[in-house]
């Protein structure tokens, strides 16, 4: 009972999911760091921004009774010497079990501090936040202190609505999703190529290198 409800519910997730462009998905995550910075009181400091080496957005949809499936997509761009990268696409999933009941969608920002988070994206394969990656919950408001040295590789970001509480990313598997790219940039491409800058930032992602600002 327990395997069948679950698939059930991330084949929901699943169908609901695949209804979505790659250029959908780029310009949900343009408007989820503009909605971010309009959170006076909860926003991502400006410091912590400029001294990011890159960041993973993503919207990560979790619903079930009893049992739970958790599905999300997104993307992750990283600071060239000529700005913001084009995006390399990313997803997390997976099941859980416990007394809890309802739906949630939660908005991500992965604050990537370090050169080594950069390159753990890159590779192009799966990456576990809290193993692969220390991480820790980022400062939030204008008046942060952002200049402070970071104190994990990765600093992260929640939104939520719904009835779920205690959303954690620690433990998550995100994977570079590669038919993503493939069909965003028309061609075969690395992950690591594309956060590098060699590949060229397509039109399409012009809203979100300007969200993310200089």
């Amino acid at each position: 009972m327990k395997k069948c409800f679950s698939i059930f519910t991330m084949c929901c997730l699943g169908v609901a999911m695949a209804h979505a462009t790659e250029q959908d998905t780029v310009n949900r995550c343009a408007a989820i760091i503009s909605q971010f910075q309009q959170m006076p009181e909860k926003a991502i400091p400006r410091d912590v921004l400029r001294q990011a080496k890159g960041l993973a957005i993503m919207s990560v949809v979790k619903a079930g009774f009893i049992f739970s499936a958790k599905g999300g997509q997104g993307v992750v761009v990283a600071r060239t010497p000529h700005g913001w990268s084009g995006p390399s696409f990313i997803a997390t999933g997976g099941g859980g079990w416990g007394l809890q009941a309802g739906a949630q969608i939660t908005d991500f920002v992965i604050v990537l501090n370090t050169d080594a988070a950069v390159r753990a994206f890159s590779r192009g394969g799966n990456v576990t936040i809290g193993v692969d990656l220390s991480a820790a919950a980022g400062p939030v408001g204008r008046t942060a202190a952002g200049a402070v040295m970071p104190t994990a590789a990765v600093y992260t970001y929640s939104r939520s609505k719904g009835l779920f509480v205690g959303v954690s990313l620690e433990g998550a598997v995100i994977g570079t999703q590669r038919q993503s790219n493939f069909n965003y940039y028309e061609r075969l491409v690395r992950a690591d190529s594309i956060l590098s800058g060699v590949i060229k930032p397509p039109p399409g992602a012009a809203a979100l290198r300007r969200a993310l600002g200089p």
